[in-house]
């Protein structure tokens, strides 16, 4: 019998919601991003939690965009996230933007104005500040909390109406300055901006702040289950204090821990400035944690939704291994990708006993995880073979099983070798192996009865393609990028990116893109967009197994 999952404690709130017939049964969440960047695999964690529980509970999830800040927001970054949304494999009930419900927002600031809950405050930000108090003291109250009703129902129409200049008065809710709560000591309802909104256009100069505009979207919304962050625990108690004084449908907050990953930066401050300084090469840059860069890197939806499944809900912070990230991609390439051989570090093997001008087609599985090995392709083989130039040593320790002097190995899906000879250079380079053939021991169809222990991937001389591979490597050299001292760029892996030219087997001339390849014995593989018909690109998607670990160890 299979073992049914435990529920998270945010599926205990929402079955517990519906046995007590809470709105009705009805379950309804959302996913708010704000479109001022691309969305990474923190945001992937909410969308499955969000778009999960209205699958799961036979609920609906809206896509809304808080675009309540038009100086950082861009209709590129819309579109960025909504295609993301989609590539992860879930479908929003309504596309909504809280600058739809900008006018209702203005009413409900009215509202709360004229009972005397909000004002309109003169102070500069540096005053306003100081007069919050800090958290073991008071804030102290200033002349404007005491304007009348009438005198702040003019300023903030004068305000809507772009008769003051940017930051030369705010709208403040009057809640509690003495509250122990930093964020319910009067806190910015409103500012002015005086800037060009991606979607009202120059319809506003004043703007709801987030915190007023969060909640009341919620609610206009109905939404049942509000999810977010821990961060925002200490902002839940003036998201009810907003309900409670506007007396609009009571959307509940609930919070889970974010995600955290080594060797990752999660902050799109800190990813906007990889961007602008070159560090990458944009948003959707291999080396980044977007959804989009890891979409180009070579993983899949699936296996994002793997991850997210597996590192679960939690109350606490914690730091997930990025290891567990590239084992649910290997995971599923191991089952899906094809079996193909590229040569990242070629040294020319001549087959002295084949014959000259003599060529074959060999068979090569696409991929032996699936029964009858996914089809196949055809691999041409003849007299010169390229080979991993590691493949080869002078002088061979005891359990080395590849080539050496006197040494035999199989080439995978071929023939049984063994080593004559070697050409060096004038620089000690070896430039060439020479070597033999076992005729008989043709792979499916092998009489040697030679055994041996080392099987190696080869690309044919005279047949074989060139393309640009791209090995990446983790971004960051700190494990835990949240607790390093000093500039986050100076943790910048100088080696998260090799370039190399590599040689081919012919069939991955035709590579598709979108499909996972595992270059035998090297990593997963994909083709990255900016390949041409002149030049085919790879990216390397995640290595065969873990080297990273061994490396930190051996540091």
């Amino acid at each position: 019998m299979s073992e049914k999952k435990s529920l998270n404690f945010i599926e205990e709130i929402v079955e517990q919601d519906i046995r007590d017939s809470k709105n009705g049964g009805r379950i309804s969440t959302r996913f708010p991003p704000e479109p001022n960047g691309y969305l990474h695999i923190g945001h992937a964690k909410s969308i499955c939690l969000n778009f999960g529980l209205a699958q799961e509970y036979g609920g609906q999830t809206n896509l809304r965009f808080d675009d309540t800040n038009p100086i950082t927001e861009e209709t590129e970054y819309v579109e960025s996230i909504k295609a993301d949304v989609k590539w992860l494999g879930f479908a929003w009930a309504n596309e909504l933007y809280a600058s739809d419900y900008f006018d209702v927002l203005y009413a409900f600031a009215l509202n709360l104005i004229r009972q005397g809950l909000a004002y309109v405050d003169d102070s500069t930000p540096e005053e306003i500040a100081a007069q919050k108090g800090t958290p073991t003291e008071p804030g102290t109250p200033n002349q404007y909390r005491n304007r009348s009703i009438e005198e702040n129902i003019a300023l903030f129409q004068e305000m809507h109406d772009g008769k003051h200049f940017d930051g030369a008065k705010v709208l403040r809710a009057k809640a509690d300055l003495a509250s122990p709560n930093m964020q319910m000591r009067d806190p910015l309802m409103y500012r002015i901006k005086h800037a060009y909104h991606h979607r009202t256009g120059d319809k506003w100069c004043i703007y709801p702040m987030y915190d007023f505009a969060h909640g009341q979207s919620d609610s206009i919304e109905n939404i049942t289950h509000s999810i977010c962050t821990l961060e925002f625990i200490p902002h839940r108690e003036l998201y009810n204090w907003f309900i409670e004084k506007l007396a609009i449908f009571p959307s509940q907050q609930h919070e889970f821990a974010r995600l955290n990953i080594t060797y990752m930066v999660m902050s799109k401050r800190k990813m906007l400035q990889l961007v602008n300084q070159n560090f990458v090469s944009g948003w959707d840059d291999p080396r980044m944690p977007t959804i989009s860069g890891l979409r180009r890197r070579g993983y899949t939806a699936a296996s994002i939704r793997d991850f997210c499944d597996r590192i679960g809900v939690a109350k606490r912070e914690n730091l997930i291994d990025y290891s567990l990230l590239e084992f649910c991609i290997r995971e599923e390439l191991n089952k899906t990708a094809w079996r193909r051989m590229a040569v990242l570090d070629p040294v020319k093997v001549t087959i002295t006993n084949y014959p000259e001008g003599r060529e074959e087609m060999l068979h090569g599985e696409n991929n032996p995880e699936v029964e009858g090995g996914d089809g196949g392709r055809n691999l041409p083989f003849g007299r010169e073979i390229y080979i991993e130039r590691e493949d080869f040593m002078e002088l061979a320790p005891k359990k080395f099983f590849r080539l050496s002097p006197g040494l035999m190995v199989r080439l995978k899906s071929a023939y049984i070798i063994k080593c004559e000879d070697f050409v060096k250079d004038d620089a000690g380079e070896i430039t060439e192996i020479r070597c033999t053939y076992i005729p008989e021991s043709k792979s499916g169809h092998d009489t040697s009865g030679i055994n041996v222990k080392g099987t190696i991937h080869w690309v044919s001389v005279p047949h074989a393609k060139t393309a640009e591979v791209r090995l990446y490597d983790r971004l960051f050299t700190a494990e835990d990028m949240n607790a390093i001292e000093g500039d986050f760029e100076n943790y910048i892996n100088p080696n998260s990116l090799t370039t190399i030219t590599a040689f081919i087997e012919p069939d991955l001339a035709q590579a598709e893109t979108n499909r996972g390849y595992q270059f035998i014995r090297k990593g997963y593989f994909t083709v990255d967009p900016d390949s041409t018909d002149e030049k085919l690109i790879f990216n390397r998607t995640v290595t065969l197994k873990d080297t990273w670990a061994k490396e930190v160890k051996k540091n």
